[in-house]
């Protein structure tokens, strides 16, 4: 007998239909799977044999075909075990009403007692599976309530291959998973671990932070250890605005393909906050690998990507960044398959100043020998620094701040309405452009009507790139952070004020830094 059975695979952020045929027949036993399947989906013969014995099922003791279609792309990984396993069932007709199998997408990984394991990538299959009109979805109970975020499409979890069997045998029924209320993804948006009132003083980094977050900008904190680097790093998502549903469905399809929603209760409602050790190889910042996977710049999708002791990390890791930086895609191309994944982040790096930690210390002295800082700051390069707007030097807190407990610092509560602000402001001024966000995403040929300034805003800039010796990368990026100083002030025109405040935060721009 010939029966058809869906399934899906995976390829970057989105999914399509792959169909199972089974072909029993009675001239031979023997057991062929054609399709391009890899070892993984080869090995589902033994797995699915064993479950069958253990639940009470007979496997086909026939000629049995199994064909992966399309067959001319690669199958793998283990998520088609109980879609060929339930072919194999109808086909042998130990399932009566097979016409029913044509309704559903199925998938989910079989362990040798029956029992159904969870894969990966279960939200971009259930959009496709809606996209192309089946009735539902059956697929591993840990699974659902991920899938479940698609409305529209009935969403089965189960837990065991004998639930799917009784389900078409009409023995029990199946009980849909109900959609993921929104109600719950908007009480998530406003809850954080995590607050800036936590930390006591840095008035002056907290405030070039919250100009980082409401434009966007890459920042990179330059300061010795126990600065609070790290501190004021982890508390960036607090202030940056809301992911609404779209932003929220995109990162959490990243994730769902990663295999980090297995048990979650539906949309990531919380921007990532992604910080990888710096001995990470370029194909796990990135993406790629035999398996396309996407790599920390993609999880760290419409959140923030922190890289502390940036000096440390490999420089070919670094340089595999600067594209991405600017297109907020990857596209990861071999001689196989090329795949493309979102990168829309917020790069937060930190360093020491120099290899021993204290140049530029209040109090304790440098003991790095002459032209050693600046081969320090070599290993990030020039390229790389230039897709950074802020640069800003952390210095320690003294005790009397540390000390002082009563002293009220502002909370990231009100930080944030302040960036939402903003980010509107910003919104409104690009609704005619794609794929602009925020003043950091503003491309060169708007700078000159966006960041208009004064004859004086003109004179002082001038004189900032002559006497502090900045360099010539600073001048558009001292404007696009000029801009959005502007716009939390909530003023149309960029002051003077504002400009002398953004040529504050190009430390590194300086050709004298560090001599």
């Amino acid at each position: 007998m010939f029966i058809k059975t869906y399934g899906s695979a995976v390829f970057g952020v989105d999914a399509y239909t792959v169909t199972i045929e089974v072909n029993v027949s009675l001239d031979g036993a023997k057991f062929v799977m054609v399709g391009l399947p890899d070892n993984a989906v080869k090995e589902s013969w033994t797995r699915i044999t064993t479950a069958f014995k253990n639940n009470g099922y007979s496997f086909p003791r026939k000629k049995v075909v199994v064909n992966l279609a399309p067959a001319d792309i690669k199958k793998e990984g283990s998520a088609y075990d109980l879609t060929i396993a339930i072919g194999l069932l109808a086909a042998d007709e130990q399932i009566v009403d097979s016409f029913e199998l044509e309704k559903y997408i199925i998938m989910g990984e079989l362990s040798l007692d029956g029992s159904v394991l969870p894969i990966k990538g279960a939200l971009p299959i259930a959009i496709q599976a809606l996209k192309e009109g089946f009735k539902g979805f059956i697929l591993p109970k840990a699974n659902a309530a991920e899938a479940s975020i698609v409305k529209g499409l009935t969403i089965y979890g189960i837990d065991n291959i004998r639930d799917l069997v009784n389900f078409f045998i009409k023995k029990s029924e199946l009980l849909p998973e109900p959609n993921t209320s929104n109600e719950d993804f908007n009480k998530a948006l406003d809850q954080f671990e995590l607050d800036f009132a936590d930390v006591q003083g840095q008035e002056n980094i907290k405030r070039a932070m919250e100009i980082a977050a409401a434009g966007g900008h890459n920042i990179i904190l330059i300061g010795p250890p126990g600065a609070g680097k790290t501190m004021l790093a982890k508390r960036l998502p607090s202030i940056l605005p809301p992911m609404t549903i779209e932003e929220a469905l995109e990162t959490t399809k990243i994730h769902s393909v990663a295999g980090r929603l297995i048990g979650s209760k539906g949309l990531v409602s919380q921007r990532p906050f992604r910080a990888p050790h710096h001995t990470i190889s370029d194909v796990a910042l990135v993406g790629g690998g035999n398996t396309p996977q996407p790599g920390e710049i993609s999880l760290a999708h419409n959140g923030v990507l922190f890289l502390d002791e940036l000096p440390e990390f490999k420089r070919t890791v670094l340089e595999v960044m600067r594209q991405p930086l600017e297109d907020r895609r990857v596209n990861i191309a071999r001689a196989r398959f090329s795949v493309d994944y979102p990168a829309g982040f917020m790069l937060v790096a930190s360093m020491n100043p120099c290899p021993c930690g204290f140049f530029n210390h209040p109090e304790k002295e440098c003991v790095c020998g002459p032209g050693i800082v600046q081969k320090y700051l070599s290993r990030i390069s020039g390229p790389l620094l230039d897709r950074i707007d802020i640069h800003i030097e952390v210095t320690p807190v003294s005790f009397e701040e540390l000390a002082s407990r009563k002293r009220s610092t502002e909370q990231s509560a009100n930080v944030r309405a302040r960036v939402i602000n903003a980010r509107k402001i910003q919104s409104e001024r690009y609704a005619e452009n794609t794929g602009i966000y925020c003043n950091a995403q503003m491309p060169g040929n708007k700078i000159k009507d966006i960041c208009a300034i004064n004859d004086s805003g003109t004179q002082l800039l001038k004189n900032a790139m002559q006497k502090l010796n900045l360099s010539a990368r600073a001048y558009d990026r001292i404007l696009k952070v000029a801009r959005t100083i502007a716009d939390l002030a909530g003023s149309k025109d960029i002051r003077t004020e504002d400009l002398a405040e953004a040529i504050q935060y190009r430390s590194l721009d300086r050709e004298n830094w560090g001599a």
